[in-house]
């Protein structure tokens, strides 16, 4: 009987996961079938379980139902739990195991397409958003030394520096959190808030987790620091290169890439989570990277 999956959102005709999915089954030898759920902006519960109750095994979770599903799910990955959001949704009889595998992905992608360890590197993450929250465990479990947030409103960068260390391994502040089983606490000054005013080079690996990269707004970085920097890497994608990727080329960067593959691999981690077995990401990028140009002309 093939098991069915699907993408959960408002909007969702848009996402690309049902193609990932069904160039990952072709190529595992999986039988699964993979579609996209529209769910009202205040029905995610009941089209969950509906999906469930029709013999779905599990789904992946786009906005904006991201908080929804953390809170929907009976278990949560550590992952997930840092993050404070769920992508993915696995349904184990009664149980609704919750996981976040876009930081995961972004990982992958530096670690393995684009070949940049991470291990010792000092990151510059730019904004203070779900986006960047959900990058901040899995990069700080790579091994980075220095991991450091910018955002224009300074305050929420710093307020994102504090909750993280109220999650992560136990370090409780004000008696409040979450603290995560099995993760350390994070050490003093490996991650810290910092304003675009004080940003100096020293950053090998720059992300940008702002709403910028599709948009022509620059963001406030120093030519120096991104020219000084081995990656300028882009968790937004398209077709063309992103406005964040223009600028950090014009700075003098030695590389700059988008998130295309931080998609790919998400997917492959909920995949895995899934099915038990990892697809081979890189034929399914060339097709999507392909796919994309191809469209754009």
């Amino acid at each position: 009987m093939t098991d069915r999956y699907a993408v959960v959102g408002n909007p969702v005709a848009h996402s690309r996961s049902p193609a990932i999915h069904a160039r990952f089954a072709r190529q595992t030898g999986q039988d699964i079938e993979y579609g996209r759920l529209l769910a009202p902006l205040d029905g995610f519960g009941d089209t969950v379980a509906t999906f469930r109750r029709d013999g779905g095994c599990g789904l992946n979770v786009t906005l904006p139902f991201k908080l929804e599903a953390w809170t929907l799910a009976t278990s949560r990955t550590p992952r997930a739990e840092a993050a404070g959001a769920v992508n993915t949704l696995r349904f184990d009889g009664d149980a609704i195991v919750g996981d976040n595998t876009d930081g995961a992905g972004l990982v992958r992608d530096i670690e393995q397409r684009l070949r940049v360890t991470l291990a010792g590197r000092s990151v510059l993450m730019l904004g203070a958003g779900g986006a960047a929250r959900g990058a901040l465990l899995p990069l700080l479990q790579a091994g980075v030394a220095r991991l450091a947030i910018a955002n224009r409103s300074a305050d929420k960068a710093r307020a994102l520096v504090a909750d993280m260390r109220s999650v992560v391994g136990g370090e409780r502040g004000s008696g409040e959190g979450r603290p995560i089983d099995g993760i350390r606490p994070i050490e003093p000054g490996r991650l810290s808030a910092v304003d675009f005013a004080d940003l100096a080079p020293g950053y090998d690996v720059i992300i940008n987790a702002t709403s910028t990269g599709l948009q022509s707004t620059e963001l406030p970085v120093p030519a120096g620091v991104l020219a000084r920097a081995l990656l300028a890497y882009d968790m937004f994608y398209a077709a063309a290169p992103t406005a964040f990727m223009r600028q950090a080329e014009r700075a003098g960067c030695a590389r700059a890439a988008d998130g295309l593959g931080m998609l790919i691999e998400q997917a492959a981690e909920s995949f895995l989570l899934w099915r038990g077995v990892r697809p081979d990401t890189a034929e399914v990028y060339a097709a999507l990277r392909a796919e994309l140009t191809a469209d754009s002309h």
